[in-house]
Parts: C-alpha cells; structure tokens; sequence
C-alpha cells in the first residue's frame, strides 16, 4: 500500500488516536529524538498547593490520634475547638513551605467568605483523610463555597451576576461532558435527529461524541473565522436563533486556536437569549480561560442558559488528578424546561427518580447529574472523592490569595509566551498579534504558511498533490516530531495544532525549524517534478 493510501486510511480517525500512529512512527531507531508536543499535557506543577496538601495530611493525622490511639489505628477526628488547634499548628510549621497558603487560606475562608472555622478545617480534615463518603454527594458544602468564590474570580473577572451557581464537582473535564451529555438526554432535552450548533475548531470530542448511537444529533458549525483573529462572525452567531437548535456546545477560550471570544460576541449572544432564545442550552468549556486576563465566561453574561464545564488540570498542573466541575446557576431554563415536559415524559422521569427523593420532579437538573453519573439507584454513594475536593480547594485558594498580585498567573503566561514565541522566530514568520489569546496552544495553517513563503502554485500543488495529514505524517516519519492534525478539530486541513505546554523551550526552537525545513522539502520536490 502507497504512503498516500496509508494516510488516508488514517485521517478517518480522531486526531488523539492518529497521534499514536504518529508517535510510533517518530520513535523509529533511525531519528535521534522525538518531540511530542501533540497533547496538551502541561509540562509543570503547582508547588505550594501541593506542599499544603502534605502539610494538612500531618495535621489531620494529629488529630486523628486525638479521638483513638492504637497501634497504626486512629480514629474519626472530632471538629469541635479544630480550629484553633490548626492556628496553633501552623505556627508551630510555620518554617515549612506550604504552611503559609494553609495559615492566610484559613483567615480568607473565614474573614472573607464568612465560614465557621472548626466546620471549615473538619471538612479538609475528614476529606483528606477520606474516612466517609462525600456529603452531601454533589460537592462538600464548604468546599461548594470556596470554588464558586474562584470561579466568580476565574470565569467572572470577578463580577459575577446576581444569583448562586450550584457545583457538581467531577472526575475531570472529561466526566462532566459525558454526565452532562447522558443527562440532557436522559431528560428529554435533547432527542435523536435535534439539532446542535457546535463552535469550531473545536476540542474534538464534541464534534465526535453527538453522532453517536447514543445521541444521534445534527450538527450545526458556528465557524471561527481565521482572518477575524479566530473569532467568531456575527453572521455565524446567527444561525443560533434557529429555534430548530436546541444546544450551542462550545470551548472557550477555543481548543486548538486558544482564542476566547470577544465582547461583541459574548454580548450578541447574551442578547439573543434574552429576546429571541429564551430556549437555547449552552455548553461551554473553559478549562483555558485562566490563562487569559479579564476572561468572561458564557456564564457570566447568559448565567440563566450556560453550563459551566471547568478543570483544574491544565492551570495547575493536574491532569492526573482529575478536578472538574460543572456550575449551573439556581435560575435556570433547563429545570424550567424539564417542568414543561410533555406529562408522558414527567411520569416516565418520576419513575427514574423515585428512589431517590420523595418528590422526583421537583429535583433540579445539577442534582438529576449526579444521580445519573451512578445509574440514579447508586446516587447514595456518588460524588468525587473527597481528598480531590480537598486540593481542589488548595488549589482554588492558591488563586484567591493572589488576587492582588497574579504572580501565578504572570507565571503560567511567561512559560507559554516565551514557548510561542520561540516556535515563531525559528519558523521564521511572526506569530499572529492575537487578542483575547491563552497561548496553550497554536495553530499553524501550513497551506497558509506555504502560498506566504513560496507562492500560490506552490500552496495550490500542497493542496492537491498531497493528503490532509501528509504534512503531520511526515513530521514524525521524518522529523521525530508530533503535532495534531487541526482538520481533525475542524481548523483548516493540514493545519497543525502545537501544544505550547509540554515541552521546554528550546524544544519548540527545533519543532519551528522542523516545519520549516520539512515544508522547503516539498518545495524542493515540487520544483523537481516541473
């Protein structure tokens, strides 16, 4: 079988298993190194959070010894007077690093968010110890607090609307789209043959999960436009008054452009589901919006529509923890759809979840996804793991305590801009002056990139000499390196997305002289076959 049949058997794929394919071939004995820069993995790790962690695990184990002392058994800590005695062990640690988020995080939640201190600490010390299942099964009530107090700072700027956004808090980005996917079917919001509007280039997932069996949904694009800086065009925005879409599923800032939308944007949309589309469900994701200053959320401007998804994974370093959550605001058109479903649809519902509240329809749509994240009959025993809600909250208050200063933040930013930067000057162009830019990834147009360098018969014989993934093919055959295909996102075919996270700097120096060098062997072969 010829390269070219070879390839094409493989663009049928998502580009998250082609990039198996790609990674096997750029470990060939013959190339001396690989690049991998095809996964968004961050190549760095909190600090801090992380030595608080290990820090209240010492504490907790105190006090734990407090109640019952036998030989490697002690028990359930009791939380009356603890917190004091952590004021007191704090400043006994005082030298350790890590004490001090500990310290200032205890005087925040207390001072600032009006918290019971001995309620707070017992909730961080039976959740770190996790000695008993998380109640209430949703999110920890202090917890719930905390991290809706990061994500009106994170997702907000700070400023958030009137109201209270309840949290589910999840195994990961990855569990809260497939709970909220399940559980919009499963109560009638969503129906086989709906339609879905679908904001591309998108994180592929979402194009590839409403087609299945499961869902069987219509897709509509609503198309960034590469000349508008990734944005999206008002005349796009417009397909969403289509009262025949029933969802606008959408990440923001967008993967693998890295763009968050506008404010005309955010605006137009707010003001569409205020007068033409009281209906319309919004998904979005946000997990990149940290990285971007003064982000605003779909859910800051339309909170009565919008289902948050957010995840700690790519700010903090924390994919393996698997920190997601879903924010949904009390006021909300989902619940008030559910209690305007047709009565056949209510009573087959009230059967779902009769087992689980003596009044089944009166549960509102956070709650129906917990229960169906446990197949409803195991709802007693759902919710994340409590020692995860636990760093998520040392997470959550490593952000609030830098509220004045974004030391972090400037932190996080340096690391991708200086990466991107890289990339660019040793592809020998000027990466694009993009506003509203999280930098975790780019995007490379290589047909773009090939008509610029060499002209449009040479972009035009790229274009049709050569299969849509050709280009990342060759990458790793021949260059050791290995970026996703972006038509596999919906960005232009045989673009290519960089991941700015997981790799170091001079990394990225090779990728840009990578492609530079592959894309002057096609012209040399071009040239050759006049």
């Amino acid at each position: 079988m010829d390269e070219a049949k070879i390839e094409k058997k493989y663009e049928a794929l998502s580009p998250f298993e082609l990039k198996d394919q790609l990674i096997a071939m750029a470990e060939s004995p013959r190339i001396k190194m690989m690049l991998n820069a095809g996964r968004g993995n961050p190549n760095w790790v909190a600090v801090f959070p992380r030595l608080a962690y290990s820090i209240l695990i010492t504490f907790a184990i105190e006090e734990s010894h407090r109640v019952m002392s036998r030989p490697g058994i002690s028990g359930a800590p009791d939380s009356k007077g603890m917190g004091e005695r952590f004021l007191g062990f704090c400043r006994i640690h005082a030298e350790q690093r890590g004490t001090q988020l500990l310290e200032d995080g205890y005087k925040f939640v207390t001072e600032k968010l009006g918290l019971d201190g001995d309620s707070y600490i017992g909730e961080m010390v039976d959740g770190i110890l996790g000695d008993h299942y998380p109640v209430p099964d949703r999110v920890l009530d202090n917890t719930q607090k905390i991290i809706r107090a990061y994500l009106d700072l994170t997702m907000c700027d700070n400023d958030p609307p009137e109201g209270t956004m309840d949290l589910f808090v999840t195994e990961g980005g990855t569990a809260a789209m497939t709970y909220i996917f399940n559980t919009l079917k499963e109560n009638g919001l969503i129906h086989p043959g709906d339609k879905i509007a679908i904001g591309t280039p998108i994180f592929t997932p979402y194009i590839e999960i409403p087609v299945l069996n499961d869902y069987q949904l219509v897709e509509i694009e609503v198309e960034q436009d590469e000349d508008k800086n990734w944005q999206y065009p008002a005349a796009e925005l417009e397909k969403l008054a289509d009262p025949a879409i029933k969802a606008f599923f959408l990440v923001n800032p967008s993967n693998p452009t890295s763009v968050s939308m506008a404010k005309e944007s955010l605006d137009k949309i707010a003001d569409l589901v205020k007068n033409e589309r009281k209906d319309l469900i919004i998904l979005t994701d946000d997990v990149y919006g940290t990285f971007v200053n003064g982000f605003k959320s779909l859910v800051a401007i339309a909170p009565k529509n919008t289902i948050l998804v957010y995840s700690y994974s790519k700010y903090f370093g924390a994919t393996g923890w698997r920190l997601g959550v879903i924010g949904i605001y009390e006021d909300n058109v989902m619940d008030k759809m559910i209690a305007e479903l047709p009565e056949a649809k209510k009573q087959e519902l009230y059967e779902r979840y009769k087992t689980i509240s003596t009044d089944p329809a009166g549960i509102k749509l956070i709650d129906r996804l917990v229960a169906d994240s446990r197949a409803v009959a195991l709802n007693h025993t759902a919710g994340l793991s409590t020692p995860q809600q636990v760093m998520m909250v040392l997470f959550s208050l490593h952000e609030l305590l830098d509220i004045d200063y974004h030391l972090y933040k400037k932190e996080m930013q340096d690391i991708v801009h200086e990466r991107y930067e890289t990339l660019y000057k040793a592809l020998g162009t000027e990466g694009p002056e993009l506003p509203f830019y999280a930098c975790y990834y780019t995007t490379i147009d290589i047909r773009k990139l090939a008509r610029e360098r060499y002209g449009d018969e040479f972009g035009k014989w790229m274009e049709t000499a050569h299969e849509p993934i050709d280009f990342v093919w060759r990458l790793a055959e021949e260059k050791g390196i290995v970026l996703m295909d972006g038509g596999g996102f919906d960005a232009p075919e045989m673009s290519v997305r960089v991941s700015l996270a997981n790799l170091f700097k001079p990394d990225y120096e090779n990728i840009g002289k990578g492609i530079s060098a592959l894309l002057d062997q096609y012209k040399s072969e071009w040239e050759a076959g006049k």
